[in-house]
């Protein structure tokens, strides 16, 4: 994973987009941090379940920072890079990056947040299995 402030574009294959609607938000009206990390999981399952050819859990979620909030109307891009795999794990770098409402540039994104997933494979009872190699 590079540093926060590394890298001023996204990295990765955008996984999910969706708004950032005034059902989302808290007790304040702010869209919580929660929300976000629900979805980058999501994101993080997604790539993982491609590359295990099937169903994955979650078992670590590596350093996060938030470094802008995200506020209603806002358009979340969630982007996604396989990093590593091993004999049962994926690795996913996930990105957040979002494009603030009343933005006049739709090509201008924001930072919001990354963080590495551990993923584990799970066969049909959800017990660990082996992720297929590359060929398979």
């Amino acid at each position: 994973m590079t540093d926060l402030d590394d890298v001023p574009t996204p990295q990765g294959v955008l996984t999910l987009k969706l708004l950032a609607s005034r059902q989302d938000t808290n007790f304040y009206g702010d869209i919580p941090g929660g929300w976000l990390i629900a979805h980058m999981d999501q994101a993080a399952e997604l790539a993982a379940g491609r590359q295990a050819h099937g169903r994955t859990a979650t078992v670590a979620i590596e350093s996060m920072d938030f470094l802008c909030p995200v506020r209603v109307g806002s358009v979340v891009n969630i982007f996604t890079a396989v990093r590593d795999i091993g004999r049962s794990s994926v690795k996913i770098d996930v990105q957040v990056w979002i494009r603030p409402p009343n933005e006049r540039d739709p090509d201008e994104l924001y930072k919001v947040t990354e963080a590495r997933f551990v993923m584990v494979a799970l066969d049909d009872n959800g017990r660990i299995r082996a992720v297929p190699d590359g060929d398979a």
